[in-house]
């Protein structure tokens, strides 16, 4: 049977008449989430055989379009779909995928009873034993016990071992079979991530207590030596338990150097109990608005030494190594503000609350480079990594360029200029870290003007960095924006929190390739690894953390771990489920964005008929799309998607995604189809007006603490688009508004700021129809004080037709951002309560 199956499947996949029989009967799904001819494949046969069989029962018998031909292509999609789960079982639901599996034979059930082995007097195996006992007991509650008696019967055993058959410290065998589980290993690294893929297996289903797990055999080691995560620790400040939280779970995804950023203009997190004044001034910023609207009168914190070694011990159980950021010769601001003798002019500035590029670097005479050798010297006594991360972007050399001293210094040392004096300084710390046994690394700036021999880039303004670098024999890590920046939204919509755009889709993340394609293979040799980076501008609490962190932390953790030739998109997708199981039960504030439906349809289309044909999709592309439109919980029971279906107005759709196992992959989501909300566009509806792509999304103030609401904003231009609005009959508007604090520094692109003067005191909001230099429609003049959200209401010139509609605040480009909770468009006859 399976060998016909198989044969039915290569048939499916083969020809392209099974698309041209099935797509004319409504067999595949279209739409956004639907199926093109050049996508279908062997990954597809399944899901369409389960919409096949559904349209089969749910139609009249007596339906001509279904043929005994069509049957038997529906039955072939079904045979192929069983091949398809029969090959799929071939791996193993772990992530990252591992190197080499094999599945033959009977596999094993873990029991309460089911003693955990190692070796007496192996302290690293016992420490790997107890790490899979209470990450086991924790998500499955299931107990398992240590022991190290001789193996007697079934068991799971750990064991170091010379012989193992694999390569290098990290790697490690595992195999399931009747009589247990086998891990061995070379190095204490290598049976650790044993331990954790042993995990993974216990809980690949759902369920508490006994595990069954398939008989599997794999042999298993890192592709690149370097995974990585970065943490900013300045803009917003995490306690101890909550790096800790984000520490366990990197262990679980195998990752293994947390890039901790420890200084910035907005703070200094690192106790230096030589400079006091660093963590006694540097640590706090007055925020915009302290004190107010729930902003914290003064906001900061930083780590004790007793904490930082702790952590880094915490992390080094795990098998990750801390490397510490301390930022130079840019973003000195919290330095400076702490020992104004450090900076260029003399004076003490504030410890900054603008995000962005500030202007405030270090001087370059002898006290200040001492002064960051003093530092560093703290900093190597409580980081053991070979690696110090000394910042080295975005250092604006205005300072530098306006001061006599500074000129005087570069005209005694013989520098030309200042990207000159840049590597000079950063030569200084590098020969300084040299002689103490240690690396300089650096982002991609430290190449201008040259870089110490033994200098390590970290490529983030995109890939040319690390092509340069490795050129040069520089090793690199691949860190690029805006493709592995993890404070890029995981998606456009509409009820997403905070971040940046464009999107980095867990998909994007997951196709990203570290080595660049433009290296030779000596060259790519340089490449150490990958990471992904976690700035927290616009993450004020763990929970802003968790949601755009995970499940794309999933993604980044293949990409550094498998080999390229092993990684599947569709596979991955296939493996995920169990993942968002086991962040569910860890507490872990993952986002569904990928897996989230989105419910379309044409708004004008549906204003003007009282219709509307909805479309369902979701980012991914994956899952079982099932729907209601009688109020109801949508679930596996109700109507499953398959081509976009008809409502009449008034109505709320909601839909879901469910993997093949009936388990939401998302929460449910939900549209109302009236008037009123077809007329609205939402925060994240409103487009940028022309001239600037920059976008961020925001909340009320820079460090709330709650997920929503938040703004879709452009610091550059403080106008938004309402797209293709159906003016006919629209007598008014009404406009949800906040006022947001401008904290952002934009050095030399300062210069870009469109300045939209006002006519009245304190601004105005500026409806244009058709472009932003339009004919104006409505003037709605902006409160001078009172309560930071408000709602604007005002008449609308009377208009026929579709248009596009320029929302544009008229204000003083150094006062306050409008930000745009909801735009509504208001029917002649309708005022508000």
């Amino acid at each position: 049977m399976f060998a016909h199956a198989e044969r039915c499947a290569n048939r499916v996949i083969g020809c392209i008449g099974v698309y041209s029989l099935l797509e004319p009967a409504g067999f595949l799904p279209n739409g956004p989430g639907g199926i093109a001819r050049s996508d279908f494949s062997c990954g597809e046969s399944n899901r369409l055989a389960r919409h096949a069989f559904s349209l089969i029962f749910r139609r009249e018998a007596d339906d001509a379009r279904l043929s005994m031909s069509i049957h038997r292509y529906v039955l072939c999609l079904a045979l192929g779909g069983v091949a398809a789960v029969a090959h799929a079982a071939t791996t193993v639901n772990v992530i990252p995928l591992p190197a080499q599996v094999s599945v033959a034979g009977e596999g094993f059930t873990v029991t309460a009873q089911t003693p955990i082995v190692v070796d007496a007097g192996d302290a690293d195996a016992r420490h790997a034993a107890d790490y899979l006992a209470s990450l086991t007991a924790k998500t499955r509650q299931l107990p398992l016990q240590v022991s190290t008696a001789p193996v007697r019967g079934p068991a799971i055993v750990l064991k170091r071992d010379p012989q193992a058959p694999v390569q290098g410290e990290e790697g490690y065998a595992l195999d399931v079979d009747a009589q247990g589980i086998h891990v061995v290993a070379k190095g204490e690294a290598g049976l650790f991530y044993g331990a954790v893929t042993a995990w993974q297996l216990l809980t690949a289903t759902p369920g508490q207590g006994d595990a069954r797990i398939p008989a599997a055999h794999i042999r298993d080691e890192p592709r690149f030596a370097w995974r990585g995560f970065m943490l900013d620790s300045v803009r917003h400040f995490q306690t101890t338990d909550e790096v800790r939280t984000l520490i366990d779970q990197m262990a679980q995804h195998k990752l293994n150097v947390l890039h901790w950023h420890l200084t910035d203009d907005q703070g200094w997190r690192i106790e230096i109990k030589r400079y006091p004044e660093l963590t006694r001034i540097g640590a706090w910023r007055t925020p915009p608005d302290a004190g107010k609207n729930g902003e914290p009168a003064r906001y900061g914190g930083f780590y004790t030494q007793d904490e930082i070694r702790a952590m880094v011990a915490y992390a080094a159980e795990r098998h990750i190594t801390v490397v510490p950021e301390i930022d130079m010769p840019g973003h000195a601001q919290a330095a400076v503000a702490s020992y104004p003798e450090l900076g260029v002019t003399g004076q003490r500035p504030p410890v900054s609350v603008d995000w962005g590029v500030n202007p405030y670097l270090y001087n370059v005479d002898d006290a200040t480079v001492q002064f960051l050798h003093n530092v560093l010297d703290e900093v190597m006594t409580l980081f053991p990594s070979t690696y110090i991360h000394v910042g080295g972007d975005e250092a604006v050399k205005d300072q530098w360029q306006a001061s006599a001293a500074v000129q005087a210094r570069m005209h005694a040392l013989g520098i030309k200029n200042e990207d000159a004096l840049q590597s000079w300084f950063i030569g200084q710390m590098g020969q300084y870290l040299n002689a103490h046994g240690r690396r300089l690394i650096g982002w991609d700036e430290i190449l201008e003007g040259g870089l110490p021999a033994s200098a390590t880039v970290m490529s983030w303004r995109g890939t040319e960095g690390a092509i340069k670098a490795a050129r040069l024999d520089h090793d690199v890590v691949l860190s690029p924006a805006p493709q592995l920046y993890l404070d890029q939204m995981q998606s456009d919509r509409a009820d997403e929190t905070t971040g940046r755009l464009p999107p980095m889709s867990l998909e994007s993340i997951y196709r990203f390739e570290p080595v660049p394609k433009a290296l030779d293979a000596t060259q790519a040799k340089h490449v150490l690894g990958v990471q992904a980076n976690m700035w927290t501008e616009h993450m004020p609490t763990l929970r802003h953390i968790e949601h755009a962190v995970f499940p794309r932390m999933d993604a980044l953790a293949e990409a550094a771990w498998t080999p390229v030739a092993r990684r599947q998109w569709p596979d991955f997708l296939q493996r995920l489920p169990a993942q968002l199981a086991r962040y569910r039960t860890q507490d872990i504030g993952y986002a569904d964005s990928a897996f989230a439906v989105s419910i379309d349809v044409d708004r004008n289309a549906a204003l003007a008929s009282g219709h509307a044909s909805v479309t369902l999709f979701n980012q991914a592309k994956h899952g079982q799309l099932h729907y209601s439109t009688d109020g109801s919980e949508p679930g596996a029971s109700s109507p499953l998607y398959v081509k976009p279906f008809a409502v009449t107005l008034p109505t709320t759709v909601k839909a879901i995604a469910l993997d093949e196992a009936g388990t939401a992959l998302a929460a449910a989501r939900e549209r109302v189809l009236d008037a009123n909300a077809l007329r609205t566009r939402t925060t994240g509806e409103l487009s940028n007006c022309a001239g600037s792509d920059f976008y961020l999304r925001v909340q009320p103030t820079p460090d709330a603490t709650s997920m929503a609401p938040s703004y879709a904003i452009n610091v550059f231009d403080n106008c938004r688009m309402y797209g293709k609005a159906r003016l006919d009959g629209i007598g008014a508007i009404r406009v949800d508004t906040a006022r947001l604090p401008r904290n952002y520094q934009l050095a030399h692109d300062a210069k870009l700021v469109v300045s939209h003067p006002a006519t009245t005191p304190n601004g105005e909001l500026v409806i244009r129809m058709d472009s932003c230099k339009g004919k104006t429609l409505a003037t709605l003049p902006l409160p001078a004080g009172g309560s930071n959200t408000f709602t604007l209401e005002g008449a609308l010139t009377r208009q026929k037709g579709v248009h596009d509609l320029c929302l544009v605040f008229t204000s003083p480009i150094t006062g306050p951002i409008y930000g745009i909770g909801a735009a509504t468009l208001l029917p002649a006859v309708q005022t508000s309560p």
